[in-house]
């Protein structure tokens, strides 16, 4: 045979495995469907991430895979669905561009005087005895945050019914705007709005006619997806949470197409993959709810897993990867430490990235309830990119979506599982 002819055919057959192993199409159809205004950002108020889960049900079990199942559990949360609406002197402010909530304020109607906390003489007293002054009854306190936090027993005093006067509490927070539901599981007295310095500076007065809803015993579940392998005795799981911030408002939802519409994507992408190249061991696909809730998904899971945690080899958590830092960030447990060997064996002779910057074990995503239980795992997430800056706003939508991140780490977790 002429050797121009093997050539080509020997890359027409290369060609096929290589694109059979990431699937960045299905990839792109999946971020894009999760951060569609269908899920009004996989939330809780308007059943966004429970629609979310029911359609990853429907992808799973188009990848091929062997079984997928609904892990049932419920959460008390608060969410802001209803109106959002908040004037600076009479300027109407753009909820999720001017101004957020923080995520266990009560809702609030009323026009406000601001009281603006000095804090380069900052003295709780004469504060308090500030706001006792009739000029400033059922005034708003504005404070930077991160002032706020450092002196979070002051704080903390303002926000209580009957030990301060004040009507509630305006912490300044540079744009964009960020929103978080981690500890939406209460309600405080009085309300916690976020807003820009620059929306709030020079203001006297605010006006407010913001709702929010509290939840009791609101259902969600996990959806879990099964690949049988040749050996049943232990397992791989790879996992990533679906859900997102929701609502603020009738009109602003967030996408969360990078948090984490990403790392979903790869998750299903994954299962697609193992459908098709039956692995040694089983493999589970867990897409979590409840994560943005404070990790509720996984920690249900954890405490009532559907196959002993002991029998897992190794769990990758994937979280935000839709992003083009070429460092790729991780976060191991004790027991994934010989894995994250192995990885960066891999990533310094494939050189998918400059460098893997293993940071300090957090409770900041799903991997942590299972690294507390000494499940051998490891958390991707590529911080820093020209997505990050949009984490948690309005703007990590399809529009900003960032795919650089897809294919290594698609490519570091499968020659992982096939030497570990």
């Amino acid at each position: 045979m002429h050797i121009r002819h093997l050539a080509i055919i020997l890359l027409l057959a290369i060609g096929p495995m290589q694109l059979g192993a990431q699937d960045m199409p299905l990839y792109k159809q999946v971020v894009k469907e999760l951060s569609s205004a269908k899920y009004q950002g996989r939330g809780y108020a308007r059943d966004g991430a429970n629609k979310a889960g029911e359609y990853l049900r429907t992808e799973f079990t188009k990848a091929g895979v062997d079984k997928v199942t609904l892990q049932h559990f419920a959460i008390d949360i608060n969410t802001f669905s209803g109106k959002m609406g908040l004037w600076a002197d009479g300027k109407k402010l753009i909820p999720g561009v001017d101004f957020s909530m923080r995520e266990y304020s009560p809702g609030v109607r009323g026009e406000f005087p601001l009281y603006f906390i000095d804090t380069l003489d900052f003295n709780p007293d004469r504060i308090y005895a500030d706001l006792a002054r009739p000029e400033y009854a059922d005034c708003m306190v504005v404070c930077e945050f991160w002032f706020t936090y450092k002196h979070r027993d002051v704080f903390s005093k303002l926000q209580k019914a009957g030990e301060c006067p004040n009507a509630g509490l305006i912490y300044t927070w540079t744009s964009p705007i960020k929103f978080y539901k981690a500890y939406g599981d209460h309600v405080v007295d009085k309300p916690i709005i976020w807003v820009t310095p620059e929306a709030i500076e020079g203001v006297k007065r605010v006006r407010a006619n913001i709702d929010n809803k509290f939840l009791d015993n609101y259902g969600l579940f996990n959806v879990i997806a099964k690949v049988e392998g040749a050996s049943h005795d232990s397992c791989y799981v790879f996992t990533a949470h679906y859900d997102h911030l929701g609502n603020l408002g009738r009109k602003v939802f967030y996408a969360g197409a990078n948090d984490n519409a990403s790392g979903t994507a790869t998750i299903v992408t994954l299962a697609a993959y193992y459908a098709k190249n039956r692995p040694a061991y089983d493999m589970y696909f867990i897409a979590f709810s409840g994560e943005d809730a404070n990790l509720r998904g996984s920690e249900f899971f954890a405490q009532h897993p559907v196959v002993p945690l002991e029998q897992i080899r190794y769990l990758f958590n994937i979280d935000m990867i839709g992003d083009n830092n070429p460092v790729q960030y991780c976060e191991c447990s004790d027991e994934g430490m010989r894995g994250f060997a192995l990885l960066e064996q891999i990533n310094a002779s494939k050189g998918y990235f400059k460098s893997l910057n293993r940071g300090e074990l957090a409770a900041n995503s799903d991997h942590y309830p299972f690294a507390t239980r000494h499940v051998p795992c490891i958390f991707l997430e590529n911080e820093e990119g020209d997505a990050f800056q949009y984490y948690h706003t309005i703007y990590d939508d399809y529009k900003h979506a960032v795919f650089d991140s897809y294919e290594p780490v698609f490519r570091l977790i499968t020659d992982f599982i096939s030497q570990y």
